[in-house]
């Protein structure tokens, strides 16, 4: 099929009646390139479509892909915008090619598309390197920078890692307001800088970065992508994007990005109608329109759309570096009836299942976790579609983590209680762990919980000043402890009081104040005892790795559980409490004989707690509880969360996980 595809285009350019192109450009037209992407099979389209230059014929290649377009011209500030200065040519595949000489980086395009309406209209190019952003949206000609990176040892370490069995604690940032660092717009190189040393500071692993593809519209805040191939100029070009993932590599910082396959704008510059019909987006209207969003939606049945999406997600991979993607609104892709009610078509089996779109995500995962070792992908899907995470020859999607949206939820919910309450609602607190190994969870409270009247973090705790913070620290120990990797959006660290708002810098001047540098402080040791104890980090895909100590205290509001690692030696116990009451001898179940030693206690002063103390080491005593053997008895500040490494005592051999896990089940099941 590709040989004769080939023969195909041969043929057309040897009838020098049909072309008009220069003979000595033919050979610059890759065309088992075009073949591929017309096939569903290329990803690394990039190196085929868009602006190209040409060192042997020194000159830039334009390839576009528009086959239903009458005609096409290139239009830039090099040729007065005349749109009728620079045509292209049609080829085999459905392509559009010029070549043009004297251009320089930085010159400013557009394609001029005549669509099959007669219509024409100036569109942005969608394989872009590099774009204006905003009111401005031309195409920048870019010739590839010249960033020499310095991360060959990082890279080699991240592809010899098992993300599932490792740390991983995720600072969410929105590069335009996280912090003002002096000037008029924050860059990436100063951003970079700043990002990894706070990080690295702080005990983050990783930075996930809200969308970063080129978009016009800022308060979309990059959820309505233009330009698929072009981290935005906001901050500065494409070298200075490189610089900034180098530099957060350098501090041993992963850096994963946020990219939105789900919808597009309606912008008549972006990809909406390109050729006057429906070539990026569904095929039908009715299902081509987002109804609750305003925007359109990626025909995932479409070979080329398969082959500019996945090429999307292995540029910023291969070029940029980038250690994992974040895919945006991955429900509203796989059900046809997402935002539609009864109004939607059914696929080919009479479902609400959409096929396409399971078949692409498939693809696209297979394609990234293959190609890129130590990658990660993650979904943010919010149904019970099942085995997202499962493997794609088992019927899975193949992402390698998904966001507990559940676990967010119930835990915001039960903390927006008064305490009251809150005996009413114990199993907000527990239900997470009936399906926890589920899927590979990421537990998530991101930039949507502290957006739209929602409120911060600190601001949805109840209770009084004093009580939202120790409410908040509270959350924040048990989703460290929970199972599963851990996400924080920048200022819920330190308690940012009021909602996130893109337009300013996160308010810095708190960490003046005792309550919010506390905070702060409280945060980063989390991280470093996370990082610290694989018990925390190491199984969280199994029982093996979890043992309920004390579940069904709903009267005090109060649990305990033992996290796991035996091939570690390493054990950590946590206890929390979220009433305002004091609770002396509460007590915890144990495997066998040893002691438990405080890690940490959130009301302690140096955090902005009370102050209030508790044992630092606690012997477990033969006295059973919860079918173990051993119990220990502990003296539980209000409103707090303490940790607790436990050793068995040296006789003794390691807690045997099976006995806890047997010992869970048994009170699971009553």
């Amino acid at each position: 099929m590709y040989n004769e595809f080939v023969k195909i285009i041969a043929k057309k350019y040897s009838d020098k009646g049909d072309m008009c192109m220069d003979a000595k450009y033919l050979d610059f037209i890759p065309k088992g390139d075009i073949y591929l992407f017309n096939t569903g099979k290329a990803q690394k389209a990039w190196l085929c479509y868009g602006c190209h230059y040409v060192p042997e014929l020194n000159a830039h290649r334009f390839i576009l892909w528009a086959p239903n377009a009458k005609a096409v011209s290139l239009v830039g500030d090099f040729n007065g915008w005349d749109r009728e200065a620079t045509p292209m040519e049609l080829i085999e595949g459905g392509v559009w090619v010029c070549f043009v000489e004297g251009l320089h980086d930085d010159a400013l395009y557009k394609y001029c598309v005549t669509q099959s309406n007669g219509r024409q209209v100036l569109k942005s190019d969608p394989f872009a390197a590099f774009a204006q952003n905003g009111k401005d949206t031309a195409s920048i000609v870019w010739n590839g920078g010249s960033y020499r990176w310095t991360d060959g040892a990082y890279m080699k370490r991240r592809g010899k890692r098992d993300p599932l069995s490792q740390p991983m604690s995720i600072y969410e940032v929105h590069l335009g307001s996280w912090k003002d660092l002096g000037y008029e717009k924050a860059q990436y190189r100063l951003l970079g800088e700043a990002l990894a040393a706070y990080c690295k500071d702080m005990g983050f692993t990783h930075v996930e970065l809200m969308p970063v593809a080129e978009y016009p519209y800022d308060g979309s805040w990059g959820y309505q992508v233009t330009g698929y191939y072009a981290p935005t100029s906001r901050y500065g070009n494409p070298d200075d994007f490189k610089c900034m993932v180098d530099s957060l590599h350098a501090a041993g910082i992963g850096v994963i990005i946020d990219w939105v396959p789900a919808h597009f704008p309606r912008d008549e510059h972006g990809l909406a109608c390109f050729d006057g019909t429906n070539l990026f987006e569904c095929k039908e209207q009715r299902m081509a329109e987002h109804p609750d969003w305003g925007t359109l939606i990626f025909d995932y049945g479409s070979n080329q759309v398969q082959s500019f999406l996945i090429s999307s997600a292995c540029l910023f991979f291969e070029e940029y570096h980038v250690d994992g993607i974040r895919v945006d609104a991955v429900s509203s892709m796989l059900y046809l009836d997402y935002g539609r009610g009864s109004n939607f078509t059914p696929n080919k089996d009479g479902g609400n299942i959409n096929l396409e779109a399971v078949a692409f995500l498939q693809k696209m995962n297979s394609t990234v976790l293959q190609n890129y070792p130590g990658a990660i992908t993650i979904a943010e899907e919010s149904t019970a579609f099942p085995l997202i995470t499962g493997k794609v020859e088992d019927g899975g999607l193949g992402f390698t983590f998904k966001w507990d949206m559940g676990f967010m939820h119930d835990t915001i919910d039960y903390m927006c209680l008064d305490p009251y309450f809150r005996s009413f609602n114990h199993s907000r607190l527990t239900f997470s762990m009936m399906y926890a190994f589920s899927e590979n969870f990421v537990l998530a409270y991101s930039h949507d919980e502290v957006v739209h009247g929602k409120g911060s973090m600190v601001n949805k705790m109840s209770g009084d000043y004093d009580q939202k913070f120790a409410s908040l620290r509270s959350l924040y120990g048990y989703q460290f402890a929970h199972p599963g990797k851990k996400l924080c959006f920048m200022g819920g660290e330190f308690a940012q009081f009021i909602e996130w708002n893109w337009q300013q810098q996160l308010d810095w001047m708190l960490l003046d104040y005792p309550k919010h540098e506390g905070m702060r402080q409280y945060y980063r040791q989390l991280n470093h005892i996370y990082k610290n104890h694989p018990a925390l980090y190491r199984i969280d895909r199994s029982w093996d790795g979890f043992a309920w100590l004390n579940v069904d205290d709903k009267e005090r509001s109060s649990i305990a559980f033992m996290r796991s690692s035996a091939q570690d030696d390493d054990y950590v116990v946590c206890v929390c409490n979220f009433t305002p009451v004091d609770y002396e001898n509460f007590v915890i179940a144990l495997p066998c004989e040893g002691s438990l030693n405080k890690l940490l206690c959130s009301e302690d002063e140096v955090y902005g707690g009370s102050g209030k103390s508790c044992k630092r080491r606690i012997i477990a005593k033969k006295e059973p509880f919860l079918g173990m053997e051993y119990s220990a008895k502990v003296n539980l500040p209000g409103m707090s969360c303490l940790f607790y490494s436990f050793r068995p005592k040296k006789e003794e051999k390691t807690p045997k996980a099976a006995a806890a896990q047997k010992a869970g089940k048994k009170k699971r099941k009553s």
